[in-house]
């Protein structure tokens, strides 16, 4: 798993892997029909991003799917909103670091630490 701090970085390094992953198509020539996103937000409160793309709808990889179709497509063109991405994100799928590592939707409450955990993340 490889997050980028900026959802900028992470597109153009998914657009580079699935071209190195689909030798055989060039930028110009691929067919993108899912955009997929994770965010990630750090015990030290920075924020990540991974991105995947995909030839057919309804693949599964490791970040949840946000765009398909014509909408994925100029995602992987660079005809896109940051903004506007950033927006459609539900915060409820991002993914909170608890332990190095280790992420998880929410902390877990039943330890002294998972409730402070989850107070300080209630203060961002």
């Amino acid at each position: 798993m490889t997050m980028y701090a900026t959802l900028e970085e992470a597109i153009d390094a998914a657009r580079e892997e699935f071209l190195a992953d689909n030798p055989g198509i060039d930028a110009e020539d691929a067919n993108v029909q899912q955009f997929n996103a994770q965010k990630y937000v750090l015990q030290d409160g920075d924020i990540m991003w991974q991105v995947e793309f995909f030839v057919d709808e309804g693949e599964e990889g490791e970040c949840l799917p946000m765009l398909s179709g014509e909408a994925a497509q100029s995602v992987f063109d660079g005809d896109y909103d940051e903004i506007e991405i950033r927006q459609e994100w539900q915060e409820e799928n991002t993914l909170h670091e608890w332990d190095e590592g280790e992420f998880q939707l929410e902390p877990p409450l039943d330890t002294e630490e998972g409730r402070a955990a989850a107070d300080e993340w209630d203060e961002r």
